[in-house]
């Protein structure tokens, strides 16, 4: 498979480079100064919503607010040509030249809910869903922001080898809002003998994902489908994890969506969703929800708002818990994130067990 990183030009390179560097300085320089401000500001806030009122009155808000958006911005049109670029030998990249280990299952039928289109997440022009290219315009984002090391996939071995159960007995797994594969390739890795299942709304993820699982010699099955109502059998999953979709959807949704993986789990099975949550921090609490924002993903408030421990509960699951997870550190952290100066994402694992 192609890395597009590889074949960057030098001007290519220099722009992300520079588009890096913005969001270091926006998260390690400006952020601690504008937390500073608002220190000396006042007494600390009693609640995230009076915190958000007084960061928007700093003279450093609009400098914050401006470059958080605009290096995303950016992002997006430097991921873009770098791909339209390459666009021939990209999808080329698809045809099977060989017998698949995995398979891929595609539903040109199925409809997308309102709340997966009718937004750019992510500022994405076109968002993940349109055409074969923005699924890799949105892969060489990801990779560059937060998954940039030897392979693209550490950030994801460590939720799979610190918040998932042992592989003794697990013979099926199944990833719920799986993208281009992030998530999915690293669980292959976790649990080898067993049945590996991706599945994902947007048929250009699905596709990408199942053609680097192919080179990558893993055998996987994706399919297009609403992890809501996934048409797998009840009661036949070892494991139903999910990382970072949960906070794209209303509650509705994600009640929905727990429900589904609460109905796939075998008797003992677990369930895993590495997601956000609160720091308990009003100001640092008020930033997240700005981020969301900004970064057209509406549904944050709607996690944050909502009480999913309830959701596992009367879906039937038990011993529902949320555990911070530091990707600085060993994963999963049970005494919290640790003293942070920088703008970080509150990573959380929600886990919970289906009843014997």
């Amino acid at each position: 498979m192609i890395d597009i990183e590889d074949r960057l030009e030098l001007d290519e390179r220099s722009a992300v480079d520079f588009v890096l560097a913005m969001r270091k300085r926006w998260s390690d320089t400006v952020y601690p100064t504008m937390a500073e401000q608002y220190s000396q500001s006042g007494p600390p806030s009693g609640d995230v919503a009076e915190a958000g009122r007084r960061l928007r009155e700093l003279d450093l808000y609009p400098w914050y607010s401006h470059l958080e958006r605009v290096q995303q911005k950016m992002l997006w049109k430097i991921a873009g040509d770098a791909v339209l670029r390459r666009r021939a030998d990209l999808l080329a990249q698809y045809d099977q030249g060989s017998a698949p280990l995995g398979s891929l299952t595609l539903d040109p039928d199925l409809e997308l809910p309102s709340w997966y289109t009718d937004y750019d997440i992510h500022i994405q022009p076109g968002s993940f869903y349109s055409d074969d290219m923005s699924a890799y315009v949105y892969e060489f984002g990801a990779r560059i922001v937060m998954l940039r090391d030897n392979d693209g996939y550490k950030f994801h071995r460590l939720f799979t080898e610190t918040a998932l159960p042992a592989e003794d007995g697990v013979s099926r797994v199944v990833d719920i809002g799986c993208g281009f594969g992030k998530s999915t390739r690293p669980l292959a890795l976790r649990y080898p003998d067993a049945e590996i299942i991706g599945i994902d709304l947007a048929a250009p993820g699905l596709r990408l994902a199942h053609a680097e699982a192919e080179a990558a010699g893993a055998r996987i099955s994706y399919r297009q489908g609403d992890g809501r109502a996934t048409g797998l059998e009840g009661g036949s999953c070892d494991v139903v994890t999910g990382t970072m979709v949960l906070h794209e959807m209303p509650a509705a949704a994600v009640g929905e969506t727990l429900r589904e993986a609460a109905r796939l789990l075998k008797p003992g099975g677990a369930l895993r969703f590495l997601e956000f949550q609160p720091t308990g921090d009003p100001f640092r609490d008020a930033t997240i929800f700005e981020h969301a924002e900004r970064n057209n993903e509406p549904f944050f408030h709607d996690l944050f708002g909502s009480d999913l421990l309830q959701m596992c509960r009367d879906a039937g699951l038990v011993d529902p818990r949320w555990t911070p997870f530091d990707e600085r550190r060993d994963g999963i952290s049970p005494d919290g994130w640790g003293e942070r100066r920088e703008w970080h994402f509150p990573w959380a694992v929600l886990s919970a067990t289906k009843p014997e």
